[in-house]
């Protein structure tokens, strides 16, 4: 089992409408981390992708990290916001994808080991089949001592 196997597992276990909604962890690196959301079992009364579908495949980015760059001993993420902004319906398939920069990673894990806790703030695209930008949302995380 690869890395991203292991964290789509991990998320599903803990997080079972996670599993439901099928969310799959695609990318998990030190500076980058995506999930994809599949329309299927998403799919609203309008038939497009449910708005708490596409949040949640936004908003999980966030514990990628942690299994990553910001894995630290006895460390869990929390998200405290998150706000998204809708642009376009999606019909397929969708991808979320978001950044964090070394100095970020650096100064994360430098305030965590002297506090026990640091937030940090991650952007993040939702993006269709055809590439299109359907959804993005700024989020608020803690790296905290649990």
């Amino acid at each position: 089992m690869n890395i991203t196997e292991e964290i789509t597992a991990g998320l599903q276990g803990l997080i079972p409408i996670v599993a439901a909604m099928q969310v799959e962890v695609i990318e998990a690196e030190p500076n980058s981390a995506a999930a994809r959301l599949p329309a299927a079992p998403n799919v609203n009364h309008f038939g497009t992708s449910y708005a708490g579908s596409l949040f949640t495949v936004a908003e999980v980015l966030g514990g990628v990290f942690a299994r990553t760059s910001l894995a630290a001993e006895g460390g869990v993420p929390l998200v405290k916001r998150v706000e998204i902004d809708f642009l376009r319906p999606a019909m397929t398939d969708v991808v979320s994808r978001t950044t964090l920069s070394d100095g970020e990673i650096a100064r994360v894990l430098a305030e965590y080991a002297e506090r026990g806790k640091s937030d940090f703030e991650l952007l993040a695209e939702v993006t269709d089949e055809a590439g299109t930008v359907v959804a993005r949302t700024r989020g608020l995380y803690q790296l905290r001592r649990f």
